[in-house]
């Protein structure tokens, strides 16, 4: 896939601010600090476009990608952050829940987890919760050129088995400093689009 043109189009909090041009959305979706800004840096082909932070739960907004003027990715904010209020957290919820429910456009999931670690309670309730709305996801591992090429099936079969994928939904193993997995991601965009 190639990438031509990237615009942040959508900083939203409600439903009447989303994008009405009817395009395909991916909804991308991690605990704080899981590293969504580089990997949606990395499927834009971008270095900086999407700012990454040392402080996790900087995102507090649905920002909707505009790309090649064909489709969405939509970054949402991260969960599992213990520095946020309790009605921050609440109003986080209720707003993804919102579009999650509202959204026709929404074609897949990217859910996003730390290779390096077992799923969080945090990332097997989103994962639940995104499949008691019955939507696509791809559990997408990030960081795995920090865990040592030996241990990945190792890995791989733990995230597995804690998420108890359904049928259908993908796992890819995912390295914005290798770019492995960037490949598989623009393959099943493109095959949705």
């Amino acid at each position: 896939m190639k990438i031509n043109s990237v615009d942040l189009e959508i900083s939203a909090v409600r439903r009447s601010q989303y994008p009405k041009n009817h395009k395909p959305e991916f909804l991308l979706v991690g605990r704080s600090n899981v590293g969504k800004s580089s990997f949606l840096n990395t499927i834009i082909n971008r270095k900086n476009y999407a700012k990454t932070s040392s402080n996790p739960g900087k995102t507090q907004t649905i920002n909707f990608y505009y790309v090649n003027e064909e489709f969405y990715l939509v970054d949402a904010p991260g969960y599992g952050f213990a520095n946020v209020s309790k009605i921050k957290k609440k109003k986080f919820g209720l707003m993804m829940e919102d579009y999650l429910t509202s959204r026709d456009e929404l074609k897949q999931v990217f859910l996003l987890i730390d290779f390096r670690h077992k799923p969080t309670e945090d990332d097997i309730i989103m994962y639940d919760f995104l499949k008691y709305y019955k939507l696509p996801v791809t559990v997408v591992a990030t960081k795995a050129d920090k865990v040592p090429i030996t241990k990945h099936q190792v890995q791989r079969n733990l995230i597995l088995k804690e998420l108890d994928l359904v049928v259908g939904d993908d796992f890819v193993v995912f390295s914005n400093v290798s770019k492995d997995g960037k490949r598989e991601i623009h393959e099943k965009i493109e095959r949705i689009i």
